[in-house]
């Protein structure tokens, strides 16, 4: 896609780039098949893939002899690289760290504004209601509060980092997440459970897999104190979107979703009309000049794995499971 191309990989980053590599083929590959396609692939030793990358299956490595590396100017790679890659001892590294801060970012300033009940009080005083109470009981704020990371991943570890400038306790639910690892983190490690009956705020970076569908579901909800905050930046499908659609019309608690379970949400859905809930339209990750940062974090794995160094993206076959 030239749009995700020319922002992505922007005149002075194509020149990094090319100071370490030969361009193939400056011009992008919308698909592996065809004579360019086959001839740029025969080429090729490192292929740098972005958003909406065709599979790398057996056909496409086959006619890429040479390849030795795949390098993900993007973040998830579950939807193009396979088992086959790993088998064939390519590398493979992803940017997600890269696309994981303006996601830890939103999160965090969603995290203070919700604490803040900013959403449901900014709809109230458009209403012309200019009273509510600054009790902490009634318009709390992060500052003393407890914090609830779901997933320790690379987007939660941000969170985490950039909770520390707040005052806020922080509880992470991570079943891969080590006791040393909670200690240098700084974090207390509950089950999940206890992570929603403590949590003032809630906030979901676990990946998209079938024992995470819907890892937020009515149950868990009933755990939640009234007025806790629920934010999902993650996937929808980790929330059960029926009950929280009873939890918050009921006004127990809010939510900040910038992901849906559909998405998007049809016109007139509930979650869209209700004023304890704010739904942005899959805005925290990378957009608008965040994305160059992509481009720049792939080529700086191209120099590293030039380089002999290890690559700060590595993505193994072990992970495919467990990752966004």
């Amino acid at each position: 896609m030239p749009e995700v191309t020319e922002g992505v990989f922007p005149a002075d980053v194509i020149a990094r780039l090319e100071r370490s590599v030969t361009l193939v083929d400056r011009v992008p590959l919308d698909d592996f098949d065809g004579p360019r396609a086959k001839q740029t692939l025969a080429e090729t030793e490192i292929l740098v893939t972005a958003w909406g990358c065709p599979p790398i299956d057996a056909a496409v490595l086959d006619a890429a002899p040479r390849l030795r590396a795949v390098v993900h100017a993007a973040g998830s790679i579950k939807w193009h690289v396979g088992d086959e890659v790993f088998t064939r001892g390519i590398a493979v590294s992803s940017a997600a760290e890269a696309n994981a801060r303006p996601v830890a970012e939103y999160t965090v300033a969603m995290c203070v504004l919700a604490a803040k009940r900013a959403f449901s009080l900014a709809r109230s005083h458009a209403r012309g209601e200019r009273t509510h109470d600054y009790s902490a009981e009634k318009a709390p704020s992060l500052d003393g509060a407890t914090t609830g990371v779901i997933g320790a991943s690379r987007t939660g570890r941000q969170v985490i980092g950039m909770l520390a400038a707040h005052r806020t306790r922080v509880l992470v639910h991570d079943p891969f997440l080590s006791a040393d690892d909670a200690r240098e983190l700084g974090v207390e490690s509950v089950g999940l459970d206890e992570l929603c009956l403590r949590s003032d705020v809630i906030t979901v970076h676990a990946p998209e897999t079938p024992e995470t569908r819907h890892m937020i579901d009515d149950r868990r909800m009933s755990l939640m104190a009234d007025g806790a905050v629920l934010i999902n930046t993650a996937r929808g499908s980790l929330v059960d979107t029926e009950a929280l659609i009873r939890h918050c019309g009921a006004g127990r608690i809010d939510a900040v979703l910038d992901v849906t379970d559909p998405e998007p949400l049809p016109s007139g859905h509930p979650l869209l009309t209700l004023p304890n809930v704010l739904v942005t339209p899959h805005l925290a990750g990378a957009h608008g000049r965040e994305v160059r940062r992509l481009g720049e974090y792939a080529v700086a794995e191209v120099e590293r794995f030039l380089g002999g160094l290890p690559l700060r993206g590595l993505i193994t076959a072990d992970q495919l499971t467990r990752i966004a």
